[in-house]
């Protein structure tokens, strides 16, 4: 049965900026074509045009950044990073570059007075994640880790069931991503920070921790971790188990080999839930102990699923906060420790560290 009330479970509107922030996008690959298409649908939306509006594109190549440009439609193309940096009227950069060059472009674009998103992973380890977080303190910019599930109404659907009961008492979790992305560079190259873990591994163990209410005094009191490497040096593929301190088991599962179901399960003592796509949760399905299906409750409908993070930055500078409620620095930086810990088990050190 589907339960269409839930679809007004959105979070709250976010703050309002006095005038749409102006975005930057430093990179003009896959994901930048996304935040683009996104912040132009934002434009034309009534509830999110107010937040935002696609001001500017950055790449190390003039050229490309013009097709960039004119693709999209943006006022503003940069040849150099550097041309970004100067310009004054750049409010919020998304940086959409591989996790190698996260840390030094985030800190670069603070110290020039510009907000950033930056995109997951946040930076490649935690030692980076923390020289980050201690700038956007000292210079009181902005800096968000873009991790879209984190920004989206689903957490908070997801959340309210366990609490309420529905399942009962929480025992376990499970959740897994995997894509076929061997063909592109990026993901293979262990100079850029490739792999599996830091690519898709961080959309199950943070499903994980929002399913466990991570950061709210629940431990990790022991992990198991194995991973079979590609070719080329980085983590094809892995499955990475952790038993909290209350007894509640986890197991996160990914690779850049298969094709997976993208589930996430989080099992009770008087049933589970079933959430449909971990990196962008569609419905989530209510079984009662019997495996009997009680609701299917779809997610509210979404632009590109982007914008709940743009409009949360954009919130968040107008409250002169230098992080987002949704995804904290204390949330990044214990999710970031882990990820070095489950690399740390296998022996797996970048060139970059």
């Amino acid at each position: 049965m589907t339960d269409s009330t839930c679809e007004s479970t959105a979070t709250a509107p976010y703050q309002l900026p006095q005038r749409p922030i102006n975005v930057a996008i430093l990179g003009a690959g896959r994901i930048a074509q996304k935040m683009a298409t996104t912040l132009n649908l934002m434009a034309r939306n009534e509830t999110y045009r107010a937040y935002a509006k696609l001001y500017a594109i950055a790449s190390r190549d003039q050229k490309r950044a013009d097709e960039f440009a004119a693709q999209y439609g943006i006022p503003v193309a940069y040849g150099s990073y550097a041309q970004m940096l100067d310009d004054p009227e750049v409010d919020l950069v998304y940086i959409a570059t591989p996790h190698s060059l996260h840390a030094e472009q985030a800190i670069a674009c603070m110290e020039a007075g510009k907000h950033v998103l930056v995109e997951k992973a946040f930076t490649v380890n935690a030692g980076q994640a923390q020289r980050v977080i201690e700038v956007s303190q000292q210079t009181g910019k902005l800096c968000a880790e873009a991790i879209w599930t984190r920004y989206m109404p689903s957490r908070a659907m997801i959340r309210q069931l366990v609490e309420d009961g529905t399942i009962g008492d929480v025992c376990a979790i499970s959740a897994n991503l995997s894509y076929p992305t061997t063909h592109k560079q990026r993901i293979i190259d262990p100079k850029l920070a490739g792999g599996a873990l830091l690519d898709v591994g961080v959309y199950p163990l943070n499903f994980i921790d929002m399913a466990i209410g991570g950061g709210s005094g629940r431990d990790i009191a022991r992990m198991e971790t194995a991973m079979i490497p590609y070719k080329t040096g980085v983590d094809a593929q892995s499955t990475t188990t952790l038993f909290y301190d209350d007894g509640v088991m986890a197991v996160s599962t990914c690779s850049l080999l298969a094709v997976s179901d993208r589930d996430g399960a989080i099992w009770g003592t008087n049933g589970y839930l079933m959430c449909r796509n971990v990196n962008n949760v569609e419905r989530i399905d209510v079984y009662s102990k019997d495996h009997v299906l009680t609701r299917s409750i779809p997610v509210p409908a979404q632009l590109t699923g982007y914008e709940y993070e743009v409009a949360a930055c954009a919130s968040a500078i107008a409250a002169g906060q230098t992080e987002c409620p949704d995804m904290p620095h204390a949330d990044t930086l214990r999710m970031m420790r882990l990820l070095d810990h489950i690399r740390e088990r296998w022996g797996l050190r970048y060139p970059c560290e």
